[in-house]
């Protein structure tokens, strides 16, 4: 067994950390000062304001819902011992934040750190306790597994990369994390730090009662809430509170259209044959996306037609050897007047992916999808992503099978015994399938398709990145022409005397001249 595991892996519990790291110096002045600019010559200052003022003006700004002086103020948490499940169904399911988290791609997770829900019976917590293990000891076989499996594949590519036995020792477990993590339940704890403005923690607060999770979000927005008043207590002397949760739009329709399994199980399978097969289906685009970006380029230059034809002006767009943005790792691309004409072309994608898959690929903000509430759509039978890289080991199989089996038939027990689909479905692992609708331009989509189509991305996000590139390049085709990784769009256009070529990875390169043959070339992990 490796050293890093103990022999007994040991069950950690307990409640919420937050803490507030950093924030802006005078919340609630600095947003009321700003507010006074606005009706003044010059710039108004935090020293000139008031009770008066923070009485009067910072409640008639609020209510009436001019909300952005109350941007302005910032707030860096850093979190712990909050579940992943919180952090997918509320941190991160809208745009207007930023966080950096725990892996568990890059980080072995020796310890059953979970969230256990509260209100659980002992029998209850027993159920969930013990299928939770059950699934920390898989997640320990299968990783020790597929440490002997990718050994022999990271040494090949080790040779290229000039890399020591101890470089390759640890690239082969990390991959093997990778995999592995697919079986822990989402309830597994994380720490990360999370920076939201004023106003998105105002609207914390008041949304704090939906998603899949309420009773946890309430305690760890509460905290954050609280943190705030530790340092500013006016700042929430103007605020909504939170909507009361029998009054939310998703608890009203969880009342009034209740579904069952066979209600979901039905859907599930309507929604997984329109894929034909693929992670992301293309399922709506404008065909002629790619005249009305030519022309949007020619608006913004002020040139005719005449002067300037549309494969001109996409090419002028798109080629990275004639637009230097397309070749900066800042990505200013929302920055320039030219390639913001690519937000005029739109895509809506049908996926399928894990949970811990999405999680990555939520993170892409500008690409938003709508996302089921896992307590609606939770099945009776398991209904998980396999990967890839797990087939050709049969022992690892059954024991990612075995855990998939263990973790539903905990969660139906539970549910069985009268606990709430909120409380259960925390026992779901990291591989269930969510099924959801994705939007966006074709400027965003660049930018997931550019980080997500590399091989160092994880398995499942490269392969619905391919997806969704291989579909748009077929429909337009002047639009697609230069997308992929950085490699394969610095290819010829940057210093590549190094072994990894255009590759801006450095030592992180994977290992694979991804760029001389993309995207045809084969992955090999």
């Amino acid at each position: 067994m490796p050293a890093q595991f103990a022999s007994t892996i040991p069950l950690v519990t307990g409640e919420p950390v937050v803490r507030l790291m950093a924030h802006t110096a005078d919340p609630y002045d600095l947003a009321l000062a700003s507010a006074r600019t606005c009706y003044s010559p010059g710039l108004r200052t935090v020293a000139e304001v008031n009770d008066k003022l923070r009485e009067n003006m910072g409640k008639a700004l609020f209510n009436a819902g001019h909300h952005t002086p109350f941007q302005h103020p910032t707030f860096i948490f850093g979190l712990e011992n909050v579940s992943r499940q919180f952090v997918w169904s509320f941190l991160h399911s809208h745009p207007f934040y930023n966080s950096e988290q725990s892996s568990q791609r890059y980080n072995l997770v020796t310890e059953a750190k979970v969230y256990v829900p509260p209100a659980l019976r002992p029998a209850q917590r027993r159920v969930y306790e013990q299928a939770t293990l059950q699934a920390w000891e898989n997640y320990r076989r299968i990783y020790e597994l597929l440490v002997a499996d990718y050994r022999g594949l990271m040494a090949n590519l080790g040779r290229k990369k000039g890399q020591t036995e101890k470089q390759v020792e640890s690239d082969a477990q990390k991959k093997s994390m990778e995999t592995a993590r697919y079986v822990l339940p989402v309830a597994a704890f994380t720490s990360l730090y999370h920076t939201v403005s004023g106003i998105e923690l105002q609207r914390y607060l008041r949304m704090m009662n939906t998603g899949d999770v309420p009773a946890e979000t309430r305690v760890v927005v509460q905290k954050m809430v609280d943190a705030v008043k530790a340092v500013d207590p006016n700042f929430f002397s103007v605020s909504q509170g939170p909507m009361p949760e029998e009054l939310t739009l998703e608890a009203k329709l969880a009342q009034a259209a209740p579904v069952t399994s066979a209600d979901v199980e039905a859907e599930n399978a309507r929604f997984d044959e329109q894929l034909d097969g693929k992670f992301a289906k293309l399922v709506s685009h404008d065909p002629n996306a790619e005249g009305l970006v030519a022309d949007s380029v020619r608006e913004v230059l002020g040139l005719p037609e005449a002067s300037m034809s549309d494969d001109e002006a996409l090419e002028l767009l798109m080629h990275p050897g004639k637009n230097p943005y397309l070749l900066d790792t800042l990505n200013t691309w929302t920055h320039s007047p030219l390639m913001r004409a690519l937000n005029h072309a739109q895509y809506t994608f049908k996926k399928k992916i894990s949970h811990t898959a999405d999680s990555q690929d939520q993170r892409h903000r500008m690409t938003p999808g709508s996302r089921p509430l896992l307590t609606r759509v939770h099945t009776a039978k398991p209904d998980y992503i396999l990967p890839e890289v797990l087939k050709d080991n049969g022992d690892a199989v059954a024991l990612y099978r075995q855990t998939m089996d263990v973790l539903w038939e905990a969660k139906n027990a539970l549910l069985a015994e009268g606990v709430s689909a909120e409380d259960a479905t925390y026992l779901l692992p990291n591989a269930v399938s969510v099924r959801f609708t994705q939007s966006g331009s074709m400027l965003n989509f660049m930018h997931k398709w550019r980080l997500r189509t590399c091989f160092l991305a994880q398995w499942e996000i490269y392969q619905s990145s391919m997806d969704e590139l291989a579909q748009v390049a077929a429909v337009h085709p002047r639009l697609a022409r230069h997308q992929g990784p950085p490699c394969f769009v610095r290819d010829g256009l940057v210093a590549d005397k190094t072994p990894e070529g255009p590759c801006p990875e450095g030592g992180h390169w994977c290992g694979v001249d991804v760029w001389r043959n993309f995207p045809k070339v084969k992955r090999p992990f």
